[in-house]
């Protein structure tokens, strides 16, 4: 699947609220909703400028509900539905965040720190609809498909 709106990304974020990942991934199992806005939130704080970072940390998690079961592919299933409407960084960062720790990549480090970060986090990274803005911006700067709404 291939994601050709900010609006289709949206809903699909949207569906997350109440899915869990799948055990064994990390620690902590969390709600992918939440946990998209938080590790979105916590990249938007440690660098306020670099848009398609935080927009990497909110759509990272969307693996399992484009393909339910096989978790060893979510991180390419989620990049390759991305790359189309927000690009090759995003998706480069989406596809590689969970390997991180083998890299020297300071983008991915910092999104796999939020990751995890964003596991155990409690505070209130607001609402999904904050984030449109900066969906069509990246959207926009990225593919012929991010004017197309």
């Amino acid at each position: 699947m291939e994601l050709r709106s900010v609006e289709e990304l949206m809903d699909l974020l949207y569906a997350c609220r109440g899915t869990r990942d799948a055990p064994g991934l990390a620690s902590t199992r969390v709600d992918l909703h939440q946990h998209a806005l938080q590790t979105a939130a916590l990249l938007r704080r440690a660098r306020p400028a670099d848009k398609e970072l935080q927009v990497a940390g909110l759509v990272h998690a969307i693996g399992p509900l484009l393909h339910p079961g096989e978790a060893s592919r979510h991180p390419d299933r989620a990049a390759d539905a991305v790359r189309p409407l927000l690009g090759e960084r995003v998706s480069r960062l989406v596809r590689h965040h969970h390997r991180a720790p083998e890299s020297a990549d300071d983008d991915l480090l910092r999104l796999h720190q939020a990751d995890e970060e964003g596991r155990s986090a409690e505070f209130d990274a607001g609402v999904l609809e904050d984030w449109r803005a900066v969906l069509e911006l990246v959207a926009s700067r990225n593919s012929p498909l991010g004017a197309v709404n």
